[in-house]
């Protein structure tokens, strides 16, 4: 996989759970894993402000290229 989400990294910075993330971004915690397991195809940019809002990052924070070797 070329794209790596980081959101799990930064929650553990910010000592703030699932539950709390996806309640304050406006999605289930279901959902955030599908992220967190790079199993997502696809991320709204709405939700992605939201990421970024409530983790108070920017996109490149949340989302990491890796090139496939």
């Amino acid at each position: 996989m070329a794209i790596v989400v980081e959101i799990d990294v930064l929650l553990a910075e910010r000592r703030m759970s699932i539950g709390d993330f996806a309640s304050a971004v406006g999605i289930t915690p279901a959902h955030v894993a599908v992220l967190k397991n790079g199993r997502a195809k696809a991320v709204r940019f709405a939700t992605l402000e939201a990421i970024c809002r409530v983790l108070e990052c920017q996109p490149g924070d949340v989302l990491r290229y890796v090139p496939d070797e």
